[in-house]
Order: structure tokens, then sequence, then C-alpha cells
């Protein structure tokens, strides 16, 4: 069998959706199922996992709840097969849930032929693990949120709207306010999956260094391995950091979830700043002189 093989639970239909359609289905909408299709929207993907953590805590009441969603066309879902064992679903937006963000935007509403057609361009598309690992670094923050009072993320850009806001002085993977005890943290966030050379990586920072200092936010790598981690600083002690540039690292964790969450994952003290001892936490790196948070 096809490795490959995408799985999908819906057939391509050209049919267009009226407002009526699209009215009746807003009516049965809970502020949750609308906070998940402006995530969807913003951020394309989510594994069911992430959407647990994201917004429902539950595993059981996540499965009932999407599952009524995708029966609704709100909702779509596909993963590649694999073997041993099965891929976890990724959700999109099926052509009702993008027919009703259009119309909060106030625009067309879009054929389902051509959601469905976007949503296979995703799946199969050579950057899907980049996103998903993407969006995991600031679910896993959001997450956290849920579990201590103090903290909370206050923005979380994708890439495109980094693009808006630095042009093309650098295009960062994601960029994110992350709040702890009063104390905002910005940054922009790197992704690496090991499939560029370490010196086309560091050779970013040129970039980021060239930002206005209002936007010399930290740039935070979140590495896959430990050992890509390693080789980074060996390399950048070689090169240098440019000057007006912050560099912080962390590898995702590979250990179980329970040990994992005992870091406190991206937001706990697991950052090991370029030219300084020890690991900190996000919220006690430093900004650069100048550097501030707009929000």
């Amino acid at each position: 069998m096809d490795r490959n093989r995408l799985i999908r639970d819906n057939s391509p239909t050209g049919a267009r959706l009226t407002a009526s359609v699209v009215a009746g289905e807003l009516t049965r909408l809970t502020p949750r199922d609308r906070f998940l299709l402006n995530l969807l929207d913003q951020h394309k993907t989510f594994t069911t996992d992430q959407l647990v953590d994201l917004t429902f805590g539950s595993a059981g009441r996540a499965r009932n709840r999407l599952n009524t969603l995708l029966e609704r066309d709100i909702l779509d879902r596909f993963r590649h097969y694999q073997r041993p064992g099965s891929q976890a679903w990724r959700w999109t937006l099926g052509p009702v849930g993008a027919a009703i963000v259009a119309a909060g935007n106030g625009d067309t509403l879009p054929r389902p032929s051509a959601v469905r057609d976007a949503t296979a361009r995703l799946a199969l598309s050579p950057t899907l693990a980049h996103l998903i690992t993407t969006n995991g670094f600031f679910v896993a923050l959001s997450a956290h949120a849920r579990t201590d009072a103090a903290t909370r993320l206050a923005r979380w850009w994708n890439e495109a709207a980094c693009r808006e806001a630095v042009g093309a002085v650098v295009r960062p993977d994601g960029h994110g306010v992350w709040i702890d005890g009063g104390r905002a943290v910005p940054v922009w966030l790197e992704t690496d999956l090991g499939t560029e050379t370490l010196s086309r990586v560091i050779g970013k920072l040129t970039g980021y260094a060239a930002l206005p200092p209002s936007r010399a936010y930290p740039v935070l790598f979140w590495f896959t391995t430990a050992a890509r981690e390693l080789n980074f600083h060996a390399h950048l002690t070689r090169t240098g950091v440019p000057g007006g540039a912050t560099v912080a690292t962390a590898a995702a964790p590979v250990a179980p979830a329970t040990e994992a969450a005992d870091t406190g994952g991206p937001a706990g003290p697991v950052w090991r700043v370029a030219g300084q001892p020890g690991r900190v936490s996000l919220a006690e790196l430093t900004l650069p002189d100048g550097a501030v948070w707009d929000g």
C-alpha cells in the first residue's frame, strides 16, 4: 500500500453554498466553535491533540465535538497512511466553516470545491510538518497558560502576519508575546527541522540584526533534537552573534508527555541564550535596548 496515500472523509464537490445555509449554521455554533474556526483560518491546521490542548482539555470531548463539526462540513480532516499505527488527524476548515469565516470577514463565499482543493494542497505540501511543529510551539504555550493564571499568550502571528510587519528583511515562522506575572516578552520564532545547513540557519540572524530597535525581539530557534541545538551553538561560537540580535535556543521535548510537562514546555527554563551559561525560562529572556512590545 502507498505510504503516501492521503486519507480523507469527504469527496470534492462543486456545489455552491448559499447564505441561508451559512446563516443557519451560525446559529448552532458555540463560542468555542467560533474560536476554533478563527484559529484554523489563521493557522491552517492542527492535530487532534493540539486542539485538545487549545480549546477542549479533554480528548473525549474533543472527539465528540470535532466529529459533529465534521459531519456538518464545518471542519475537514486528513492524514497520511502509515504503518505501523495511525497518523493523527490533521484538522482544517471545511466548506461550511470556510464560508462562515468568509461571511464574517465580508468576503465572497468560497466554492466548496475550492476549499477541498486547498486542503488537498496543504496535505501534500512539503512544508506541512514545519507548519504543524510551528503551531505546536504556540499550542504548548497556550496549554501552559490554561494551567497558570499568571501567564497568557497575548499575541500569536503566523508567517504571513510576520511578513506584513517586517517586510522582506526576515521571514520568521511566527511571532508571539508571552505574558508572565505582568512581564511581556515578545519573540520571533524560527522552527528548525534540520532541513537546512547550519550556516544557512545562522545566516538568518543578519536580517534580524537589521530590524529597527522596536522590532529587535529575541529570536528563538526551536530545534527537534538536542544534537542539532548543540551543533548550532558550536557553529555560532565560531561565527559570532550579529550585533543587536538576541538568540535563544531549545529542543522540542521528546520525553513522555508527563516528563515534558515537568519542564513547563517552551514556557519553562529550557532556553539557552547564546553566550550565556545555563538555561532560563521564556519570561526571563531580556529584550535589547529599545525593543518594546507595541501591544
